[in-house]
């Protein structure tokens, strides 16, 4: 494993980090889970698909540069050093996109991903139900074949859909044999929520975002190009999807190198630091390196053509939990005035670190909990019985 920039990827890094230096803005936008703030990152999105750097590593013909897998990681941490803003298109470009690549007819490829790709199309993700949160393989919403028509009618109700009542576009998983039970029977579909997928109540997230809703399909058509992969084969599809999800495409190294760098940078300045208070800022600074160098043996792994599999529930595991370690240190840097919200007076780098922490604590939820995730681990990395 070549832990230094090869010539190429040194310049790289360079052109990278001097673009941003010029075009991250100056103030932090709202948000990106406000209606505000979501439509003040669009603009964001667009600066980054014109410079082609909003999706690095595609084919240069969907707006990309081609770029390897190590300068994506580059890319990745030059954009959290730089203080960038969150990538709101994050489940298109993210999560969908890799399997599109990967399940996704030519036509499909070429149709769906520029779109993604200049932010003209943004997708949300339609997995929990409100009876199958964690457990993915207990939905109940409906496909009914419309031979007719030349596609399906999808009826049901999507939970915890982030950015659902922003984003034009949704992708999750319908049954077409409700008679067939847990991951046989399920389709992976796409489609504009104009067809028929209705946002409904939106909820507050802890944070006060409005970071979630529910979305609502009655009987809703989306014709036969908007299947993902071969019909009652989703739950094959749905992994390659939560492969990308646990894994680094998700939540890459530059993210929590950033914020480790920042609360190294908060513990310089106490004076009088209390020495157990000192030690949880190494150990958390360490476990952030020890991420890096994880992936980049799992880069390694994959560039040579073995895929990581189960094992990207480990890499789940450790950057959720890391995350949470991270801000929970930083509030107790902060002390009381951490509690203070972002525009409130004396807030501790404006309330960055109690924001932080509180998006923190769903990562041990979302991608799968990470009792599963330990499920998983146990039984097919370690290849421990199941009882």
């Amino acid at each position: 494993m070549e832990l230094l920039d090869s010539p190429s990827e040194a310049a790289f890094r360079v052109e990278v980090r001097g673009w941003l230096a010029d075009h991250v803005p100056a103030e932090p936008l709202p948000s990106g889970d406000t209606a505000e703030g979501f439509a003040a990152h669009l603009d964001w999105e667009r600066t980054l698909f014109d410079a082609r750097y909003a999706v690095v590593s595609w084919p240069e013909a969907y707006g990309g540069r081609e770029a390897t897998l190590w300068e994506w990681l580059i890319f990745e941490e030059e954009y959290y050093r730089a203080g960038a803003p969150q990538r709101v298109t994050q489940n298109g470009i993210f999560l969908l996109a890799p399997t599109i690549f990967e399940y996704g007819t030519q036509e499909q490829q070429d149709r769906f991903l520029p779109r993604m790709a200049s932010a003209d199309d943004l997708w949300c993700q339609g997995w929990s139900e409100p009876n199958a949160g964690s457990d993915l393989a207990a939905i109940t919403s409906k496909a009914v074949r419309d031979e007719a028509a030349g596609g399906w009618r999808l009826t049901g109700q999507k939970t915890w859909t982030t950015r659902g009542a922003f984003c034009t576009h949704l992708f999750g998983l319908f049954r077409p044999a409700p008679d067939q039970q847990r991951h046989r029977g399920l389709t992976s579909f796409m489609g504009p929520l104009a067809a028929g997928g209705t946002p409904g109540r939106g909820f507050t997230r802890l944070d006060g975002d409005e970071g979630f809703a529910e979305v609502f399909f009655e009987d809703a058509f989306v014709s036969d190009e908007w299947v993902l992969g071969e019909v009652d084969a989703g739950w094959s599809v749905a992994m390659s999807t939560t492969s990308s999800e646990r894994g680094l495409t998700l939540r890459s190294p530059g993210r929590f190198m950033a914020t480790a760098e920042r609360l190294v940078a908060r513990a310089r300045e106490h004076e009088d630091l209390d020495p157990v208070l000192a030690d949880r800022v190494t150990t958390a600074w360490m476990a952030a390196e020890a991420y890096q160098l994880y992936t980049l043996a799992d880069v390694t792994d994959v560039t040579e053509g073995r895929p990581p599999g189960a094992r990207s529930s480990l890499n789940k595991l450790w950057w959720s939990e890391l995350d949470v370690e991270l801000h929970r240190v930083g509030l107790e840097l902060a002390g009381a005035e951490a509690e203070l919200d972002e525009g409130s007076p004396g807030a501790v780098d404006d309330g960055r670190w109690m924001k932080g922490w509180q998006f923190a604590l769903s990562g041990p939820i979302y991608a799968g909990t990470n009792e599963i995730q330990r499920n998983i681990v146990a039984e097919r990395v370690l290849g421990l019985p199941r009882k």
